[in-house]
């Protein structure tokens, strides 16, 4: 059996709500519930949400849809896809380095997943209860220095990533999306309605949507354009390797609208439940790891029934990790499968145990190994920026000028069309957007990203 044949009969999804919960669960990560409340409460509220959702119009939906067009026209993994479609060519390299970036990121956001699934058990074995914020700030930093505990978490983590991927795209990927996604939502809508119910707790919600139009700085832009773009899972090879496995009847533009409006409602979803109990206690807001495991962890201490909603918070942080984890463990293993001719079990054990040894390295930097520096950084922020700020932007830039100046204007129609059986009315919108305002507004995040963390 052809390697083409293997993909497209054993390999696919087997319904539109596997597919969407999928993509869904690939693109809603830990971004959307520790930074996206706070860059929208920061950059002005409702005011930055409306350009948040222009820059999800201007790049997320037309460079996802681009990199589904690539998927399923090439029926490949991500790097095949491009050879497949641009045999004499070197724009492979855009796969090549979103395989590469999924790689390096899968090896230090696995950490990061192994330090929610730390904060589940402390959060059952109720640890935090009577300590105060400096002690808890303290425990944090202890733990992801220390030379063991992190590492074990991480192992269980990728450990349960490779488990999924090893079962497959139907029995693996799609089943357990299908049970993860909606889980994620019930629990973030229960969060949401005990926070509502806090006193106070109006204060965060003007805090996320009041429009503070003066607040909307030239900075806040930039912030919401470069998360529109990560969080989106694009230019990782993600989404053309989930391109190649949607089947031909789905429409591609639909399923990129369902999945972006879906990654925006939960990040929105996740200020609604953070942020009214932040006020509610009279706290300052903060973002990243100090909101998550540090503030919240002291005030659910204080709030009644904080006991049971800790649980439930740390469950939401550990579900978005690993419905991110399980994406992009599969973006490498399809490569290593069509590459070497592999089966799936043995790439996926040989591919997560390279990924778990990069990532102990990097979790290391945390601490035994934190006197080594890449370019100013220790070992997991150096993966962390080199991947956003250079691999993902380039691979999605080329991606989006591929399918808007290379690749056969019929062969795209024919893909958003379903080879003419379903009407579409923004083909020539879409053009535009592939060829010059997408390129245009990457290239900015490009500029903006390495200017801000490697020239200044």
């Amino acid at each position: 059996m052809s390697n083409k044949s293997k993909v497209r009969t054993k390999e696919g999804f087997k319904s539109s709500f596997g597919l969407l919960a999928a993509a869904i669960g690939s693109a809603v990560g830990l971004g959307n519930i520790w930074r996206f409340p706070y860059i929208t409460g920061r950059y002005g509220g409702g005011a930055f949400l409306i350009v948040y959702l222009l820059c999800v119009a201007i790049i997320g939906i037309p460079v996802m849809i681009a990199e589904f067009i690539i998927g399923r026209e090439g029926e490949k993994d991500a790097i095949g896809s491009y050879k497949r479609l641009a045999p004499e060519s070197k724009w492979y390299i855009s796969s090549v380095l979103g395989v590469g970036a999924a790689f390096l990121i899968l090896a230090f956001y696995g950490v990061v997943t192994g330090w929610t699934f730390e904060y589940i058990a402390s959060a059952i074995l109720n640890r935090f209860a009577g300590q105060s914020a400096e002690a808890i700030g303290d425990y944090f930093v202890g733990f992801i220095s220390s030379p063991m505990k992190p590492i074990i978490w991480q192992i269980i983590a990728m450990s349960i990533t490779a488990f999924v991927v090893a079962a497959g795209v139907e029995k693996g990927i799609e089943k357990s999306a299908k049970i993860l996604v909606p889980l994620l939502l019930l629990i973030i809508v229960i969060l949401d309605i005990r926070a509502l119910t806090l006193p106070g707790g109006k204060a965060g919600l003007e805090f996320l949507f009041k429009p503070k139009f003066n607040e909307l700085t030239a900075e806040g832009i930039l912030a919401a354009l470069g998360h529109a773009f990560f969080s989106l899972s694009l230019g990782m090879g993600i989404m053309i390797t989930y391109g190649a496995y949607i089947p031909k009847d789905e429409n591609l533009g639909k399923t990129a609208l369902n999945v972006s409006i879906a990654d925006t409602l939960i990040a929105v979803l996740a200020g609604i439940a953070i942020f009214p109990v932040v006020f509610a206690f009279n706290i300052e807001p903060n973002s990243g790891a100090g909101l998550v495991f540090i503030t919240l962890p002291n005030i659910f201490g204080q709030m009644p029934g904080g006991y049971l909603f800790s649980i439930m918070f740390f469950a939401l942080l550990g579900l978005a990790a690993l419905t991110s984890t399980i994406s992009l463990l599969e973006a490498v293993v399809a490569y290593v499968i069509q590459r070497f001719n592999m089966e799936r079990v043995k790439a996926t054990v040989i591919t997560a145990t390279l990924i778990t040894l990069l990532g102990i390295v990097a979790s290391l930097s945390n601490g035994e190994l934190s006197n080594i520096s890449i370019a100013g950084y220790n070992i997991f922020d150096f993966l962390d920026n080199l991947t956003a700020d250079f691999f993902l932007p380039i691979s999605a830039l080329i991606s989006s000028l591929f399918v808007g100046w290379v690749l056969d204007k019929q062969i795209v129609e024919n893909q958003l069309t379903n080879n003419g059986t379903i009407q579409v009315g923004y083909i020539k919108v879409l053009s535009f957007l592939f060829k010059i305002l997408s390129p245009i507004a990457i290239i900015i995040v490009f500029v903006s990203g390495v200017t801000q963390r490697w020239i200044m």
